[in-house]
């Protein structure tokens, strides 16, 4: 089949391809820059030299990194909080967005229900409750402090009980006349039909715990204890320089052979890389699952 394309469309998808590479461009330059000045000499970095491409390539940087204790425990910490709280948070959006998912004529109180948790999207208890309830549930200190107190995102269970309403009903329908309850019905129908919504769900939620910073600055008492972006927060964006003081001299000599900037954008570039590994498993989901919900019945 021959498909004729005006000379207006023509133009516009050449125009839309520039502006389209363009932006990539925008997005992925700083990222390149950071990794640059990452594996660049000290001087050259604090020079202003290295712009897309490193000026006398070394692994410094990264290897002064990974000799900070305090920055590998803040990873493991980070590696926890992102599995414990994706599994919970998607076991428990799957669960709320189900029955939220029904007509009224199937769950009669699912008109409240709903309107309850848009509530909480809108308000919530303030920042003192939120701590003092935590504290007294014995939390503090703890990974559960910073994966239980999020654990049903709300925009997140609206966004899936809206893929979950978009299915056919005559799927659902049809397993109940062949005696499936709606346990069997949510796992062995909906669930595996929903990996686009799902996908897009897990990317926003792993993206979520892996940036988040402030509840562990709140929430954790010791800083072996900090996830990854808040260990980053104390050393990148609030540098305390009296901690030089009680360095040793091996540890002066270093910091003199790796400038605060260099090491800065390694630790920079590790914290973002692990979520740019697991993009491009999800891409082909999300590009899918990314206008969920725009569409209803």
């Amino acid at each position: 089949m021959i498909v004729f394309r005006s000379k207006t469309e023509s133009v516009f998808n050449v125009f839309n391809t520039f502006f389209l590479i363009a932006a990539a461009l925008v997005c992925v330059a700083p990222i390149v820059n950071v990794l640059a000045v990452s594996l660049s000499e000290s001087a050259d970095a604090a020079a202003g030299a290295v712009k897309l491409w490193p000026v006398n390539f070394t692994l410094r940087s990264y290897q002064f990194a990974f000799e900070d204790k305090l920055l590998l425990s803040s990873y493991w910490v980070s590696i926890q909080r992102v599995v414990l709280g994706s599994l919970i948070n998607m076991f428990l959006t799957i669960l709320v967005a189900y029955p939220l998912s029904k007509e009224v004529r199937e769950f009669r109180f699912r008109t409240w229900y709903a309107w309850f948790l848009f509530f909480t999207m809108l308000f919530s208890g303030g920042l003192i409750p939120w701590y003092l309830t935590i504290r007294e549930l014995h939390l503090m200190d703890t990974i559960w402090a910073l994966v239980l107190p999020g654990a049903v995102p709300v925009f997140n269970c609206i966004l899936l009980l809206n893929f979950f309403r978009q299915l056919p009903k005559e799927l659902q329908e049809s397993a109940f006349v062949d005696g499936a309850g709606h346990w069997t019905i949510m796992w062995r129908i909906l669930v595996p039909l929903s990996k686009p919504a799902l996908a897009t769900i897990l990317l926003f939620t792993c993206v979520g715990h892996w940036n988040s910073w402030f509840d562990g600055l709140i929430l954790m008492k010791r800083p072996e204890h900090y996830p990854l972006q808040t260990y980053l927060q104390t050393k990148v964006v609030s540098f305390d320089a009296s901690a030089l003081s009680h360095a040793s001299k091996e540890e002066l000599a270093n910091l003199m052979a790796v400038s605060d900037r260099t090491l800065k954008a390694a630790q920079i570039f590790l914290a973002a890389f692990p979520i740019m590994c697991l993009y491009p498993f999800l891409q082909k989901y999300f590009v899918k699952g990314i206008v969920l919900g725009s569409v209803k019945e």
